[in-house]
């Protein structure tokens, strides 16, 4: 896999059991943890399309159809055509799945990974994408900030008015 963005991983690998969903442990901010080791260790990071569901989360059909629309533009084959995945595709569908909770659309992440395929020299261009969906996501905040609200006002009524009867039995 060719596509990858700067960020390497600097944990030390090791050869942890799959699990379900990196990065989602309960309690702790996944965007500035740091990153979970790898399965297995650089160079013998060989994966299947099964292994890769398993440690990522996501369907087989849905990695093929990431490959087929160019958001994995090249996943290593074996001698038999069989899929393998590296430590670096598994970076990559990692922060495809953070793209994925921003809401990001999937053409734009299409167009974040072709922009990076290009080079240093779409830097400001994807500079320029991700600020947009950070955008995005701070005002989808704020909107979930006001439903928050209303919900623990919504609250606070019911559990006053189980109280109210209470006070007047006494």
């Amino acid at each position: 896999m060719t596509v990858i963005d700067g960020t390497s991983r600097s944990t030390p690998a090791t050869t942890a059991p799959a699990r379900p969903s990196p990065g989602t442990a309960s309690g702790v901010d996944a965007c500035r943890a740091a990153p979970e080791p790898h399965p297995r260790p650089t160079g013998r990071d060989s994966y299947t399309i099964s292994e890769v569901v398993a440690y990522i989360g996501l369907t087989a059909h849905t990695l093929r159809w990431y490959e087929r629309i160019g958001l994995m533009p090249h996943v290593d084959r074996s001698h038999t055509g069989q899929r393998r995945f590296s430590n670096r595709d598994l970076d990559w569908l990692v922060f495809v799945g953070k793209l994925r909770l921003t809401g990001m659309p999937v053409a734009d992440m299409v167009r974040y990974a072709e922009l990076l395929r290009e080079g240093e020299s779409t830097f400001e261009a994807r500079q320029e994408l991700l600020e947009a969906t950070r955008r995005d996501v701070i005002a989808r905040i704020a909107e979930l900030h006001d439903t928050l609200a209303v919900l623990d006002h919504k609250i606070e009524f019911y559990a006053g008015a189980r109280r109210a009867p209470e006070r007047h039995s006494a």
